[in-house]
């Protein structure tokens, strides 16, 4: 940036983002600056180190999506929307962040800062509503007193080096709709008393080192807007918790539109020497979770999406009935567990479903026929467990291919090369006479009937008829005008 820019008169507002400016931020110029946008460039540092910017009144700053290397800078008291995410910065948060008492969104994710959280950051009190410090190297544990309450939303935590367990103060943001802790250190039980938060809709405890039992959750504490929920790769034991959705509401969101994402659009309006603007900047929430069997990564997530990942956990028992309820499912991922019994038939009730993975158990029995039903199912895998019998044929079960199904030695039919015996292939149904012989039905009587008098019209027609017809024979000729054949010429 030129001096002669930054230094000018009067200037408020600034945006020079999506170009391709570079070199050095230039930390000096007009203190009336209030909303500065140099995201999308080629930045590579501030002009000076420690970095105090001096624009006092600054609201708004974005350096979002740059080549910046260096500490954080320290920003004046006013700001409430901090974006600094993809960049390469080191060090810690400074302490003096916890001055910033206005702000709303802080935004550090994909950078390299590592230690732990300032003790201070309860200061933020009842303005901050996204807190996004995914990818970087923060450690320590989350402070208890750490949080208020208030407008929080998004927490994102995921990708860092977190320990320790979640402090209860969480179960104060009432407005929290994402928390992910994902690919950290966190231990201790499952969280429960989180299913007090009336607008939680994604939870994301994956790849951390929660154990216990999750049964005692399940009477006392519910999830009502739950959607997405990804407790695997922890040490969780017990049955299934399936009980924690019992309020699945598979309809709360029928009038959502399909093509919108989970984000929020804070606005802020900035008064200046020409009157109001409006700033408005969305941010849009984006995971990682395992689906077809990789991990994948979700720049965008529709509203509309719901899942349920419990995998890579020690769940035992059967596969509950309640599984019926979860109307609206599109991923249900169970694999990697202890489950034992059949895979139920009601799954086939759950039509929205696109990913269903029960592999590496130990279920057996055979592979319902009812799950043909799952037009949407893109990826079915049940390999490696003790499943039996023919594989259900027809509809997407044509798309799947051996790996699917294979470890399954009980198994056979396409796409395995293992042909099914008779006695594996489906029994045809019986005629209605079949029926009738071993159904002891009121027919029975009657078929008897008609199967003797059958028998003894015969007899009597093969030795009556020649004699009836030796002395009548005129008689037959005259009432059924036979005629005789004559004989043609020669």
């Amino acid at each position: 940036m030129h001096h002669e820019l930054i230094n000018g008169t009067r200037l408020e507002i600034l945006k020079l983002n999506n170009n391709r400016l570079s070199g050095p931020i230039l930390t000096f110029g007009p203190t009336t600056l209030q909303y500065l946008d140099l995201s999308n460039n080629f930045f590579t540092s501030f002009d000076q180190h420690p970095t105090f910017l001096p624009w006092t009144h600054l609201k708004v700053l974005d350096l979002r999506s740059n080549s910046l290397k260096g500490s954080l800078p320290i920003l004046p008291i006013n700001t409430s929307h901090f974006y600094i995410s993809n960049n390469s910065l080191t060090g810690n948060i400074p302490e003096l962040f916890c001055n910033l008492s206005s702000l709303e969104v802080l935004d550090l994710a994909g950078n390299n800062l590592s230690g732990s959280l300032p003790r201070c950051l309860g200061n933020f009190g009842d303005s901050l509503v996204i807190l996004d410090l995914q990818r970087n190297n923060f450690e320590g544990s989350i402070p208890k007193n750490w949080i208020k309450g208030g407008q929080l939303k998004i927490i994102k935590f995921s990708q860092n080096k977190f320990q320790g367990h979640l402090p209860r103060s969480l179960a104060k943001c009432t407005m929290l709709k994402v928390f992910d802790l994902s690919d950290n250190q966190f231990n201790g039980t499952f969280p429960f008393w989180l299913g007090h938060l009336p607008n939680l809709e994604v939870l994301i405890l994956r790849s951390n080192k929660f154990y216990a039992s999750m049964e005692t959750a399940q009477t006392y504490f519910k999830f009502p807007r739950m959607r997405i929920l990804d407790i695997s790769y922890n040490d969780f034991i017990g049955m299934l918790p399936l009980r924690l959705l019992e309020n699945w509401k598979a309809r709360q969101f029928e009038n959502v539109d399909p093509l919108t994402y989970i984000d929020e659009n804070p606005y802020f309006k900035l008064q200046t020497s020409n009157g109001y603007y409006l700033y408005a900047r969305s941010y849009t929430y984006s995971m990682n979770l395992t689906n077809k069997g990789k991990n994948m990564f979700y720049e965008k997530v529709l509203e509309l999406f719901i899942a349920i990942d419990f995998s890579s956990n020690k769940f035992v028992g059967e596969i509950p009935k309640f599984i019926e309820n979860l109307k609206g499912i599109q991923l249900l991922n169970l694999s990697n567990n202890y489950l034992t019994g059949h895979i139920p038939p009601s799954l086939g009730n759950l039509i929205e479903l696109e990913a269903l993975d029960l592999s590496q158990n130990k279920l057996s029995g055979d592979i319902p026929q009812q799950l043909t039903q799952l037009t949407f199912l893109g990826f079915f895998n049940v390999s490696h467990n003790n499943l039996t019998g023919p594989i259900p044929q027809g509809k997407q079960f044509g798309t799947f291919e051996n790996n699917s199904f294979e470890g399954n030695p009980g198994l056979c039919g396409r796409p395995l090369t293992k042909t099914c015996s008779n006695s594996d292939e489906p029994t045809s149904h019986p005629t209605i006479f079949e029926e009738s012989q071993n159904s002891g039905s009121p027919f029975e009587f009657g078929w008897k009937i008609v199967v003797i008098g059958y028998g003894f019209g015969f007899i009597v027609g093969v030795i009556i008829g020649p004699i009836v017809i030796a002395r009548k024979h005129d008689w037959l000729m005259k009432t059924f005008r036979i005629r005789p054949l004559s004989r043609k010429r020669r």
